[in-house]
C-alpha cells in the first residue's frame, strides 16, 4: 500500500490492472489515495489479488522532536487517534525487517508507534499536542485501516514509514487543498497558489528538501529488500 509518490521508490512496475501494479518479484502495489477510507479499499484490492500479506509504505509527519527528515520508522504499534484502539504487526517480521535495514547501512528507530489521523496535522502545536497525548514517534492518515483490513482477513500486517516534516515544521497551510486524492501534489496549483502568497516560498522549499531526504530513504528501504513478508507471520 502507497501513494502515488511513494509507490515510485519501489520500482517501475512490469504490469498495471484495475487499480494495481505488480513488480518485478511478484509484490503488488495498490496506490490507495489519502485517507484510512482510500487505504482499506485498496487494501481489500490487493487480498482479492491474491496477497497473503499487507504492507503499509510511505511517507509520514514526526510526532517526536528528535526525528529527522529521512527517518525510518517500523511501527511496533499502530494507533487510532480518537480511540483507545491498537494493531500490533508480528514482532518476527519487524525484526526482519530491521536485520534487513541494518544490514545495507540503514539504522531504523529500535522502537517507535505509529498514529493515523483523519486529518493532515500541519501545525507544530497540533503535533506536540497529539504527541503528549500518544507518544506515538509519527503520524499518517493510512496504516490503521491497512492493519485492520488485514486483521479481519487473518494476514500479517506491517507499517515501514520514513520522516518528511519534523515536529517542528509548520506545514503550509494550502499543502492539504494543493494534495490531489492519489497524493500528487498539483505544480500548477502550488505556482498559482505561491504567485498569490509569496510569503509561503520558504516553507515550501523547506519542505522539498525534507521530501527528497525522504525520498532517498524510501528507496533505500525497497533496494534492501525489507518488506517481503515472512512464510509466517
Amino acid at each position: 500500500m502507497a501513494l502515488a509518490t511513494e509507490a515510485r521508490a519501489l520500482g517501475r512496475p512490469l504490469h498495471r490492472a484495475e487499480g494495481l501494479a505488480r513488480l518485478r518479484d511478484g509484490t503488488l502495489i495498490a496506490v490507495s489515495g489519502i485517507g484510512c477510507a482510500a487505504a482499506a479499499r485498496g487494501s481489500e484490492r490487493l487480498i482479492a489479488a491474491g496477497s497473503t500479506a499487507l504492507v503499509s509504505f510511505g511517507l509520514a509527519g514526526a510526532l517526536d522532536p528528535a526525528l529527522p527528515p529521512g527517518a525510518i520508522v517500523v511501527a511496533d504499534q499502530v494507533l487510532l487517534e480518537g480511540s483507545d484502539r491498537s494493531l500490533e504487526p508480528p514482532p518476527t517480521w519487524r525484526q526482519r525487517v530491521h536485520e534487513s535495514l541494518r544490514a545495507r547501512g540503514l539504522q531504523p528507530l529500535e522502537r517507535g508507534a505509529l498514529l493515523t489521523s483523519a486529518r493532515m496535522l500541519a501545525a507544530v502545536a497540533d503535533k506536540a499536542t497529539a504527541f503528549r497525548a500518544t507518544g506515538a514517534a509519527v503520524v499518517d492518515m493510512e496504516s490503521f485501516a491497512v492493519g485492520e483490513v488485514a486483521a479481519t482477513h487473518g494476514l500479517p500486517f506491517i507499517a515501514v514509514r520514513v520522516v518528511v516534516d519534523r515536529a517542528a515544521d509548520e506545514l503550509p497551510r494550502a499543502l492539504e487543498e494543493l494534495t490531489g486524492p492519489s497524493g500528487e501534489v498539483s505544480v500548477g496549483r502550488l505556482i498559482a497558489h505561491l504567485l498569490g502568497a509569496p510569503s509561503g516560498v520558504g516553507p515550501v522549499l523547506r519542505l522539498a528538501r525534507r521530501y527528497r531526504a525522504a525520498r532517498r530513504a524510501l528507496r533505500d528501504i525497497a533496494r534492501a529488500g525489507a518488506l517481503i513478508a515472512p512464510a509466517s507471520g
